[in-house]
């Protein structure tokens, strides 16, 4: 597997992600293979390109990705700039084959209070949103802007094809199978033909999951649903445009971006006839003031996630998310966890207090 730190605070979050994984990796006596490349604004500054040709074919023979940062600061937000670190980002999917972005969230219940909603209506969620992002708006042509003697105009076209959409309904499906078999399927089929279609292939995949209930909601009340009543939603699954805007909608229920994993999957490639996956977590664009002091939580989170889901190792990935929630509930925390509480620790003091929380976990899982 690869290790892509980034920017600043990628470096502090994947290295605690690396110690984990090699800690579970002894534990339960795998060999894993750990090499680093350089990606996104530190590879612009070290050659002027964000994802070198040297970290691409890293990318290329690993089994899955672990990111850090592509990004952070004021010098990226710029959106003159030629050359930029999400195009690492971007390539990276497409080169990879990737279409399917998965956001979990989870608020765990000693951090209930850092949500902006209420405690009676956040606690307990637990849900997943699948995102495709191979195609939609963001891909469709033609795309320009242009002037007229009544003024300036702007057009963006979207596009969906059927096997675009089959695919990463039916990856929400089979996830949704394994959960608690609810997915939300999320549209505009009142307006929009794309829409349209992506309903009728949803409808036409459910006669093969009859155990997976489907419901269709419009994105609209997706997004209230989620500020008002989160609990409801097990899996959602939506297109590009949607999808980015609900994630960040479900990812504010936590009051902490440090805490979010994510991972974007793409066809069975590797030797295990697992999906290509880079992972790595939701943590904006602006870096924490001391990177040392960055929450390495989400990005081993999304290490959990690269076990379960490229590597096909179930038990491991529960062991490292039972770790997490151990070291929430024993009190530890770093700035963004306890905003304005004291004491708070460094990312290597958190990777620390997880790593401890290890075999404690290990433990209690019986396939351990």
């Amino acid at each position: 597997m690869a290790v892509l730190p980034g920017d600043a605070g990628g470096s502090e979050v994947t290295t605690q992600a690396a110690r984990v994984l090699e800690a579970v990796g002894e534990r339960f006596g795998h060999e894993l293979q750990i090499e680093t490349g350089l990606y996104g604004g530190l590879a612009i500054n070290a050659c002027g390109d964000p994802l070198p040709p040297q970290t691409l074919a890293l990318a290329r023979r690993s089994d899955a990705l672990l990111l850090g940062g592509g990004a952070s600061g004021r010098r990226w937000e710029d959106p003159r700039l030629s050359v930029h670190p999400a195009q690492a980002l971007l390539k990276l999917r497409q080169e990879l084959g990737l279409y399917a972005n998965l956001r979990p969230v989870r608020l765990y219940p000693e951090l209930v209070h850092m949500s902006t909603l209420k405690p009676d209506v956040v606690q307990g969620v637990d849900l997943l949103l699948v995102r495709e992002v191979a195609s939609g708006i963001y891909f469709g042509r033609p795309r320009r802007q242009w002037q007229t003697t009544r003024g300036r105009n702007a057009l963006d076209t979207t596009v969906y094809r059927e096997r675009e959409i089959e695919r990463v309904l039916r990856l929400a499906f089979e996830i949704a199978s394994t959960r608690r078999r609810h997915l939300t399927s999320v549209d505009k089929a009142n307006v929009l033909a794309t829409s349209k279609l992506w309903r009728e292939i949803a409808n036409e995949l459910a006669r093969e999951y009859p155990e997976v209930e489907l419901e269709h909601v419009l994105v609209d009340n997706c997004a209230v649903h989620l500020l008002t009543e989160p609990r409801r939603f097990d899996v959602i699954v939506a297109e590009n445009l949607f999808g980015y805007i609900l994630q960040d909608v479900a990812g504010a229920l936590t009051g902490s971006l440090g805490m979010l994993p994510g991972g974007t999957l793409g066809p069975p490639r590797n030797a295990r006839g697992r999906p290509a996956g880079l992972y790595e977590p939701t943590r904006g664009t602006t870096p924490p003031p001391r990177p040392e002091m960055a929450n390495p939580v989400g990005a081993i989170l999304s290490a959990a996630m690269l076990l379960r889901h490229s590597l096909g190792v179930e038990a491991e990935a529960r062991v490292i998310e039972d770790a997490v929630a151990g070291a929430v509930r024993s009190g530890r925390r770093t700035a963004d966890m306890s905003p304005g509480r004291a004491p708070v620790m460094s990312a290597a003091a958190m990777g620390d207090a997880i790593l401890e929380q290890l075999e404690v976990a290990a433990m209690k899982n019986p396939s351990a």
